[in-house]
Order: structure tokens, then C-alpha cells, then sequence
């Protein structure tokens, strides 16, 4: 402890600082060891004991009280949020990030759930190596990735005009952003119009110049829901459960995927392309759309880390929820998952999903390239 604060010791140069000197000090116990060090002369010039009496628990650090208060206020307990037209539950999990829930528009429902469950990192397509990384609750947590501080409401602005709002919850590690620490963002943006994106973000830095995020999205629908993709010309009914790899089929207005009930009301949904103006540069996802199953472990309540983090193929986790054979989905609870695949950079003038620190005004500050993912799903009426 104390291993940068400046002190003294009684007839040395290090009284009434004539020299430099710290005291790193050591606990043992009920008693304290000071070792003084004069770093002007590179010496060290003294030890000294002091007793600290008794310690009923644990010291309690700035970092503790913030995870407690995040615990208390954030994954003890479900908030809610109405606004302009929206209303929505929401709850940081143990696993699975900020998912928010009961989600409504114009008093109408439009899901059941949203959440990102995982995030799979790889650095070698050859050897295939990497983690798959839960986020979640600061405390009581199967999350690699915490809270860091509770999630914040911030204003939408477009050519100068307020056009929804964000939900944000930040992922941080400890001692981000050195090398082997990472940075995530929840984000979840909810537009006056109807449409909603929820947005996967990455601040670096990772273990690696080489790799490969895969965030998870899942999206519960409400209601039973037909889905439909696009095949250059027209639109085809997925009959059964099933995955479709990359693809850059969209129809004429950008939408690859269309999801609507029975009375011809749901989303037109557009993959990322780099079109959303956040500094992603294409999603390139993996989509699977499986049947709802609410009393199965398929992500209606949190979910351990669920496939490879370093698969290159369609085998990313939601794939094992298609069951054999698939099942029919033509007007069903539907679920639809997307894995979106960003590719980090750290080469100067490139950099993306990195981080890196630098001196500005004689302070170390973090220098952040995020990269973002997402689909924004558009409303459909009759």
C-alpha cells in the first residue's frame, strides 16, 4: 500500500524533503511494514513497523462501494423506463449484459426480450484459440466483463433534432486498456418513429492484434411472428427453423429480413453495412431464427457462455437450439439471433476495435477506436 505517496524519516535527506522518498508499506497481519526508499539517491534507508490493530473484514475500496451501489440499484432489482412512446423494462444479468424486457411501443408489444449473451474473441483462424466472454453484474456474477457504474438514458440528435433516445450500459475490465483488458458497450436505441437498434460495441484493446469479435444477440419477439429474408427479387417465408450465413442480398430501401404477424404489422430488419454513421464497417453476420421454447434453457433467463469463441463457420452457439429435424416457425414465437463478426486493427490510420494510451497534457489518456455492430429494425404496418 502507500507505494507512491511521498514521505520522511527522521535524520535522513528525506526530512523536509531534501530528497525524494516513498514508503511502500506491507500488511501483516495487525502490523504495517514500512520500507523508505530515498529515489533520489536510489537507496534504501529505512524499515519501520507500526501496529494497525485489529481488522474486522475486508478494506473497502472506491471500486467496492460503486459495485455495491450497481448490484443494489441495477441486478437486485428491474427498472423501468417510458419514453417518448416507449416503455421497457431493464436489468443487468449475471451473464447476459443489460437485457431489457417488456418492451412496448405506442402501448403495443414488441418484445418479449433483448440481449447479448455472449462475446466470442478469437486471435488465430489456423489454431484457434480465444475466449468466449460473458458481461454482467459487478458482484454474484458468472461475468468475465462487468458493469462499470449503472446504465445511462442519453438523447438521439439528427441534423440538429431530437429523434429518440439510448439506453447504454458500459463493460469494463479492471485495468483496461492494457493489453489483455477489455471494454464493451450495451446500446440500445429507440427512435420516435418506432425503429429500434440494438447496438454491440467494442473499445479494445484485447490479447491481440489479430482478432475476431463475435458479439450473440438474441431477440425474443412478442407475439407469433413469421420471418421472411430477402432473395434479390422478392421475399421468401423461412417454413422451419434454420441459419443463413453473410450475405449482402437487401432489398431496394436496405432490408434483408422481414418479420411480421399474421395482420401484416411487424420489422423490416437491416443488417449492418457501415450505413449507421457509429464507425462500423460491416457486420457480416451469422442469422438463426429458432422457436421459442420458454421452458427450455435456450435465453429466457441467463445463459452460460454457449458455443465456440473461435469458430470461423456458422457453429457460433445458436445453431444448437435448431432442433433435428428443424421445427416449423410460420406464425410462432420466434427468436432471432445475430452474430455480427468485426475483425480488430491497430495499424496507425486503420485502427479499429482497439485502444491504446497516450500522454496528453502530462496525463495518461485512453485513445479509443470502437467498433459497432447491429441490425436496426424498422416498423412494418399493413
Amino acid at each position: 500500500l502507500m507505494a507512491n505517496t511521498k514521505t520522511a524519516l527522521s535524520q535522513t535527506h528525506c526530512e523536509r524533503s531534501l530528497h525524494l522518498c516513498v514508503a511502500p508499506t506491507f500488511v501483516s497481519g495487525q502490523r504495517a511494514l514500512w520500507a523508505i526508499v530515498d529515489l533520489t539517491a536510489g537507496a534504501l534507508v529505512g524499515v519501520r513497523w507500526t501496529d494497525v490493530g485489529s481488522v474486522p473484514g475486508p478494506a473497502v475500496s472506491e471500486k467496492q462501494l460503486q459495485d455495491e451501489v450497481v448490484t443494489r440499484d441495477y441486478c437486485d432489482k428491474i427498472n423501468t423506463l417510458t419514453r417518448d412512446g416507449w416503455q421497457l423494462d431493464y436489468v443487468i444479468t449475471s451473464s447476459d449484459g443489460l437485457r431489457i424486457s417488456n418492451v412496448r411501443f405506442a402501448e403495443q408489444p414488441r418484445f418479449d426480450s433483448v440481449a447479448v449473451v455472449d462475446w466470442h474473441v478469437s486471435y488465430s483462424t489456423r489454431e484457434g484459440f480465444g475466449y468466449s466472454d460473458a458481461i454482467g453484474c459487478p458482484t454474484f456474477s458468472q461475468a468475465v466483463v462487468v458493469a462499470f457504474d449503472g446504465p445511462t438514458v442519453t438523447e438521439i440528435v439528427e441534423n440538429g433534432q431530437t429523434v429518440g433516445f439510448a439506453l447504454t450500459q458500459d463493460f469494463r475490465s479492471e485495468l483496461w486498456p492494457l493489453p489483455c483488458n477489455y471494454h464493451y458497450q450495451n446500446r440500445y436505441e429507440f427512435y420516435t418513429d418506432g425503429r429500434f437498434r440494438p447496438v454491440m460495441i467494442n473499445l479494445g484493446r484485447g490479447c491481440g492484434n489479430d482478432g475476431w469479435y463475435r458479439p450473440v444477440l438474441r431477440i425474443a419477439f412478442s407475439g407469433n411472428m413469421t420471418m421472411a429474408t430477402w432473395t434479390g427479387s422478392d421475399w421468401q417465408t423461412w417454413a422451419t427453423e434454420q441459419w443463413q450465413g453473410p450475405s449482402n442480398l437487401v432489398d431496394p430501401n436496405g432490408y434483408g429480413f422481414r418479420v411480421l404477424a399474421a395482420d401484416g404489422q411487424g420489422f423490416a430488419v437491416a443488417p449492418g453495412i457501415g450505413q449507421f454513421g457509429d464507425g462500423g464497417r460491416g457486420d457480416n453476420p451469422y442469422t438463426y431464427v429458432t422457436r421459442r421454447h420458454p421452458d427450455r434453457n435456450e435465453g429466457d433467463v441467463d445463459l452460460i457462455t454457449i458455443g465456440s469463441c473461435c469458430e470461423t463457420h456458422h457453429e457460433q452457439g445458436p445453431e444448437k437450439f435448431i432442433d433435428t429435424p428443424p421445427e416449423p416457425i410460420v406464425d410462432t414465437q420466434l427468436v432471432f439471433w445475430y452474430v455480427a463478426q468485426m475483425k480488430n486493427d491497430d495499424q496507425p490510420g486503420q485502427q479499429y476495435c482497439w485502444a491504446e494510451t497516450v500522454v496528453e497534457n502530462g496525463i495518461y489518456t485512453p485513445k479509443i477506436y470502437p467498433c459497432a455492430a447491429g441490425p436496426l429494425l424498422a416498423p412494418v404496418t399493413k
